[in-house]
């Protein structure tokens, strides 16, 4: 995806379920989390989690990194648009 600027992401988001928007709300707001993280923090389902995380990542609004204190899982944030 082409560097978006904050309009383009803000039309995409648009079109986003309900709870897509929190889990990216939450990660600009707060900064990079976990999926176990973004459960806690959303009190949504792990699978409701995991479906937004990939819609998001989809779309190039954010971005997925390795987390070094826990191998198993990963680490997503905004990516710079």
């Amino acid at each position: 995806m082409a560097e978006a600027t904050y309009d383009d992401v803000e039309k995409i988001i648009e079109e986003f379920p309900p709870s897509t928007k929190k889990i990216f709300e939450v990660l600009r707001s707060k900064g990079p989390m976990t999926q176990k993280d973004l459960i806690n923090e959303t009190s949504l389902s792990p699978r409701t989690v995991r479906h937004a995380i990939q819609r998001l990542k989809e779309k190039g609004l954010i971005i997925e990194k390795f987390y070094f204190k826990d191998a198993r899982q990963r680490l997503y944030c905004p990516s710079k648009n």
